[in-house]
């Protein structure tokens, strides 16, 4: 049978397809990462993670999530901040390395990055989801984020609402346009355009919004904080053509004013040395 027999025969089944009364994981979906996805938490696996003799433990992955953390860490070395140095471990989740017994006690949902700091007193402090990192790593060395007082309380707001809207929105593009172009089993037209509609959707609410803004929350150079940095990952990379080879597709040339923001972030060199990060292997 011909690969366009076969698609079409796929493209039949899933415009017939009525879901049962009760799902069951009876068979191979298909789609990169499709042999180590279960409906089930918990390890796999024992593992022993490495731990160097940095004050921060970083286990991650160069994905747009593991270079946001990447990003701070880096712009916190760049500061000469000491107490910021980290060792950083692969997390190789095409491997399953992340249902490690090791991982998952730090973070129980399986995810990259994961974070440990070992600088407190006491018992080592565990951290999961970038968002949470990255705000708990700004606050505790008071660097790219609005401190809360009272004369950085607008600025402050400011931050913490782009920031969620990067938590928030980032989903459709990544498990929604991202999965459906990229890594679906076969081309599926509803989805795509969904989330291609949503996904350029978000770009014009950036583009917008940078129109008359040199970074998310400001125009100074003091400005450039952890809303930009947590953006960046995911929309700057976009546009600048390194997700998805999408760049065409989604006409990523037309949102001028991202294009200028994310062009110029990506300049520092904080942001440079974070993206071409060496990750230590585990063994």
């Amino acid at each position: 049978m011909s690969n366009d027999s076969n698609q079409t025969n796929t493209s039949a089944q899933n415009n017939n397809y009525t879901p049962p009364k009760v799902w069951t994981n009876d068979k191979e979906n298909g789609g990169q990462f499709s042999s180590i996805n279960r409906p089930t938490a918990g390890s796999r696996q024992q593992q022993d993670l490495p731990v160097g003799e940095a004050p921060l433990q970083l286990y991650s992955l160069n994905t747009p999530n593991g270079v946001k953390v990447n990003i701070l860490l880096e712009e916190l070395a760049e500061l000469g901040i000491k107490e910021a140095a980290y060792d950083a471990y692969k997390i190789d989740i095409s491997q399953g390395d992340q249902f490690g017994s090791d991982f998952v006690a730090i973070n129980p949902n399986s995810k990259i990055p994961a974070l440990v700091d070992h600088s407190e007193s006491g018992k080592p402090i565990r951290l999961f989801e970038s968002g949470a990192i990255l705000w708990y790593l700004a606050e505790k060395f008071g660097k790219f984020v609005p401190m809360h007082n009272e004369s950085q309380g607008e600025a402050r707001a400011e931050c913490l609402s782009w920031f969620m809207w990067q938590m928030g929105s980032t989903p459709f593009l990544g498990g929604g346009f991202g999965h459906f172009y990229a890594y679906a089993p076969e081309p599926m037209e509803y989805p795509i355009n969904r989330y291609a509609m949503e996904t350029k959707r978000q770009l014009d609410v950036l583009d917008i919004h940078l129109k008359d803004h040199e970074y998310m929350c400001g125009n100074e150079e003091t400005d450039y904080n952890i809303a930009d940095i947590i953006i960046w990952a995911w929309y700057g990379q976009l546009v600048l053509g390194k997700l998805y080879n999408a760049a065409e597709f989604l006409q990523v040339d037309s949102y001028e004013h991202v294009q200028r923001w994310a062009k110029k972030i990506a300049e520092r060199p904080a942001v440079k040395r974070a993206a071409a990060l060496t990750l230590k292997p585990l063994d």
